[in-house]
This record gives structure tokens, C-alpha cells and sequence, in this order.
């Protein structure tokens, strides 16, 4: 008795099996074969089945196979071929998805017994694998930054006094971060990455007067004074207006509203301190590094 005819006997008196194909009225109709729903009602109806074998016979399923009713998982999980259940979690509160995987492997270290072990999936394994690439991310954008203005500028000097305006408009990122109690996380990564452009922009507006009236034969304090005099009402309304704009996403609500207040908080503090704070700061940056260059 091949063990496949009874399986395939099984499947089409319990479940259906596919014939064929047959035309009429110009459709097409599938044929499948099944037990009659009363032949099919209780387990002990497949006492009743017959299956074909080797000789030719037909031989009742009762005489080769018991029943008897066991209780298992309707679902086996695996993962990496070992058995395995999922567990699903969201760090609560004001904690972060990397103090929440930190605090899971910790739990997980004390209490899984011998013979066992963890693993992480989806999103987490993702973040796991490429959660200190972040800090790579954050260098490789200042580089590029600063390459860009390099070239720009034709000056290795210049490009510094802008970027210094950086870590200024992070002040206002920690400082936002902390009053509305928000960890660090994608999203804030995001709009730091976003920032390092915004506070490198206002400070391009003022170095850039700065070179021009310096060429014009203006000193290093005359022409950076003259320079943020010149700039200083279109980077604060430009400044104001995205300020303005992204203050919506402060209070967001609804479907991914958690993304949009981590995101628009970061960019709303980054960009209050990058004017407020950054602005003075541009032109003594100028002046210092200017004037070790022409020294």
C-alpha cells in the first residue's frame, strides 16, 4: 500500500482534489471531486474510505490506519529550522527601540534555560545590524558638506566656518529632545542628518558676502560685520517660514503621528538654535579662520 495513495485518498474524500477541465456555454468549468458533506462530518467517517492498492484491491482505511485525537499548535514556527515561537514587543513610553532590544537581551540572558537561545527578525534584526552606522552617516554628511563648499569656495578654510555652525543647531536639537521628554530615535536621526544642510545654509549665506566684500578690500571684522548685516533679515525669514512650516508636526496626530512630532521636533529646535544662536557665531568663525589662512 503506497503510503501517498492513502494520503491522496485523504485529501480528496476530506478536503477536494482537481480533475480536469471542461467547456460549456462557451466558459470554462473546473472539476473537482469530493466526499458528500455526511460522509465527511466526524473522524470516524474515515473508517469508511477505501484506497486501491499494489494488487488492485480495495482495502478499508480502517484496517491500516487508528484515530485517536491528539492536541497540538495549529501553527509550528520556525526560524532557521529550529523550532521557535515569536514574541512581538514596542518599547513603552519614553524609552527607546535600543534600550528596549538592550533590555530584552538582558531578560532573555537571565531567564532562557539551557538549550535555548534568541534571535532577532524584522526590524529589530535590521537595527541591530545597522544601529551604529548611524554615526558613520552622521561623519559622511559633514564630509560631503564640506567637500561641496571646498570646492565651492575654492578654500579649505572657509567651508570650516560654516560648518562649525553644526554643532550649534545640535544644542537645539538636545534641548528640544529633553523638554519633550523624546528619545533618540530614527526619525531623530533622520532630521539631524537634515540639519547639518539647514545650519550649513544660513552660515553659506553669510560667508559668502563675507568673501565677496573681502575681495572688495573691506577687513576680515568689516567685511564679516557687513555680511550678516546684509544677510541677516532674509536668513531669519527664510528661517522663520520652514520654522512655521514644520511647527504642525509638533502636534500631530493620528496614523504615524509618533514619526511626525519626533521628526518636526528635532528640525524645530535645530532650526530655532541655528538662528538664534548660530548667526553671531558665523562671522567670528570667519574672521578666526580667514585670518590663520591669509597668516
Amino acid at each position: 500500500m503506497p503510503i501517498a495513495d492513502l494520503f491522496e485518498t485523504l485529501r480528496a474524500y476530506l478536503g477536494s482534489s482537481f480533475v480536469n477541465l471542461f467547456n460549456k456555454y462557451n466558459q470554462v468549468f473546473q472539476v473537482y471531486i469530493q466526499a458528500d458533506n455526511r460522509f465527511r462530518m466526524s473522524p470516524r467517517d474515515i473508517q469508511n474510505l477505501y484506497v486501491r492498492n499494489l494488487k488492485g484491491e480495495m482495502v478499508p482505511l480502517a484496517s491500516l490506519v487508528e484515530i485517536k485525537q491528539i492536541r497540538g499548535p495549529e501553527v509550528i514556527s520556525r526560524y532557521n529550522l529550529y523550532p521557535a515561537t515569536a514574541i512581538f514587543g514596542q518599547a513603552a513610553g519614553k524609552y527607546s527601540s535600543g534600550e528596549a532590544i538592550s533590555k530584552m537581551e538582558e531578560l532573555a540572558q537571565k531567564t532562557i534555560p539551557e538549550g535555548m537561545a534568541y534571535d532577532w527578525t524584522s526590524t529589530s534584526y535590521q537595527e541591530k545590524q545597522v544601529g551604529s552606522q548611524a554615526y558613520f552617516i552622521y561623519l559622511l554628511s559633514i564630509i560631503l558638506v564640506y567637500m561641496v563648499l571646498a570646492a565651492l569656495y575654492e578654500s579649505w578654510t572657509s567651508p570650516a566656518a560654516v560648518m562649525l555652525a553644526v554643532p550649534i543647531a545640535l544644542v537645539g536639537i538636545l534641548a528640544s529632545l529633553i523638554i519633550r521628554g523624546y528619545p533618540t530615535d530614527l526619525y531623530t536621526q533622520v532630521g539631524l542628518v537634515l540639519m547639518i544642510a539647514l545650519a550649513s545654509k544660513n552660515a553659506i549665506l553669510i560667508v559668502e558676502f563675507a568673501r565677496q566684500l573681502r575681495r572688495e578690500g573691506l577687513s576680515l571684522a568689516e567685511a564679516a560685520i557687513e555680511a550678516t548685516r546684509r544677510r541677516f533679515r532674509p536668513i531669519v525669514m527664510t528661517s522663520f517660514a520652514f520654522i512655521l512650516g514644520v511647527s504642525p508636526l509638533l502636534v500631530a496626530f493620528g496614523a504615524g503621528s509618533a514619526s511626525q512630532r519626533a521628526l518636526g521636533t528635532a528640525v524645530f529646535g535645530g532650526m530655532l538654535s541655528s538662528t538664534l544662536l548660530a548667526i553671531p557665531f558665523v562671522p567670528v568663525f570667519y574672521v578666526v579662520f580667514e585670518g590663520l589662512f591669509e597668516r
